[in-house]
């Protein structure tokens, strides 16, 4: 049975977040629907999720020593990574000692915080289908891969980043140097070390969201959402949906595949599963231990979002991944490089039927970075998608 504690009383159940950008934030809400107290840790001050949480705290997460006395000092129930650049070896030296219990646990965030332990896992351990790949230490190495059975064209990411950067597609020789450097400049560490993947001519990708939580008999229980479909340029999000239509088959495997990767990571939480689908045929991608990005469409379309979801499998309490109806998010990008702008067109943006907006509050606005969210919800997703679109569109982001 979980009992739950008053926040801010000596009673209270504390959850840390690592990484508070704008999932983070709705995590952090739903966690204090529930009467969690929350602390948001970020490398920077006023991070979104720090302008909702109990408690702000402001260190650098992949500095060993800054993590453990923050953890120590604080001394949270549960630590709940939602970002890759964090010192998980210490995650796993304090779950190992008893300090703390991380979500979903410290060896599942080491795993996933960089693409090499999840590959290796998926594709050598559990023998799941994806894409042929490398990894490479230096240009030379890079240039070698491809050259030896990679081909072209081909993906190159960084091992360790998120939200695309970093990534891009090459086309022939002449791309190979520029990608090269790119994923350097993107990687959330600089470990110059890049994977290299084969390209797999698919119909489409999904994001399939699973979550570990605890069933009616006290056992861990594995539940999906409806597939979500989306968009991506240079490797980041613009556009999802959910539900993505797909073949019985191909769904049944996607949800095999997901099943297997996640009850390896172990655990209690949600997933983010990607995939690339083509007919019946399915690969692994990537799998996030934490709520997706693509997943901000379940804002306006589940029952429970992904974000209340992971708040409640994390505290043991049941979980509802029913969809309610269709829907689509689009991104609005910041389109200035400017402190502290401001936001023209929400009164018509929100004049488009059946839409919502999520306006990040980050600080700090760049011409690519994510500031906010168009959400629609239709009785069909390409009514969704054009209106979620749409209202995206009338929001002007600017200098103040």
């Amino acid at each position: 049975m979980t009992t739950l504690g008053t926040p801010l009383s000596p009673h209270a159940t504390k959850v840390m977040l690592l990484g508070s950008g704008e999932l983070g934030k709705e995590v952090l809400i739903a966690l204090q629907r529930l009467g969690v107290e929350t602390i948001a840790v970020d490398r920077y001050d006023n991070a979104p999720g720090q302008q909702v949480a109990h408690h702000a705290r402001t260190i650098t997460m992949s500095d060993p020593a800054q993590l453990k006395a923050l953890i120590e000092a604080e001394r949270p129930h549960l630590v709940v990574p939602e970002i890759e650049a964090i010192a998980t070896p210490m995650l796993e030296e304090l779950e190992a000692a008893g300090t703390v219990r991380v979500i979903p646990t410290a060896r599942a965030a080491r795993l996933t915080m960089d693409r090499e332990g999840i590959r290796v896992l998926a594709a050598e351990t559990l023998g799941l289908p994806t894409s042929p790949y490398k990894f490479c230490n230096s240009l030379q190495e890079l240039q070698a891969a491809i050259d030896s059975g990679i081909g072209y064209p081909c993906i190159v990411k960084p091992v360790m980043s998120s939200s695309g950067k970093g990534q891009s597609k090459i086309d022939g020789p002449a791309d190979v140097q520029k990608a090269w450097d790119y994923a350097m400049a993107g990687g959330r560490v600089s470990h110059g070390r890049v994977i290299v993947e084969g390209f797999i001519d698919f119909d489409y990708e999904i994001t399939q969201l699973t979550v570990r939580s605890v069933g009616a008999d006290g056992q861990i229980a594995t539940s999906f959402c409806d597939p979500i479909g989306h968009v991506q340029v240079s490797g980041d999000y613009v556009e999802s949906w959910q539900p993505h239509p797909m073949h019985p088959a191909a769904l049944e495997k996607s949800r095999q595949i997901a099943k297997a990767v996640t009850d390896n990571l172990g655990g209690q939480g949600l997933f983010g599963v990607e995939l690339f689908v083509k007919g019946q045929d399915v690969w692994f991608s990537e799998v996030s231990p934490r709520p997706h990005d693509t997943g901000l469409v379940t804002l306006c379309t589940q029952h429970q979002s992904e974000f209340e979801l992971h708040a409640r499998a994390i505290l043991g309490l049941p979980v509802d991944t029913g969809l309610r109806n269709p829907g689509a998010s689009a991104v609005i990008y910041g389109g200035v490089e400017a402190q502290g702008i401001v936001f023209d067109g929400v009164e018509e943006a929100l004049r488009v039927p059946d839409t919502d907006l999520r306006l990040f509050g980050k600080p700090e606005s760049f011409a690519k970075r994510r500031m906010g969210v168009a959400l629609a919800r239709a009785a069909d997703v390409d009514t969704a998608r054009r209106n979620a679109k749409l209202a995206a569109s009338k929001v002007k982001p600017r200098k103040a």
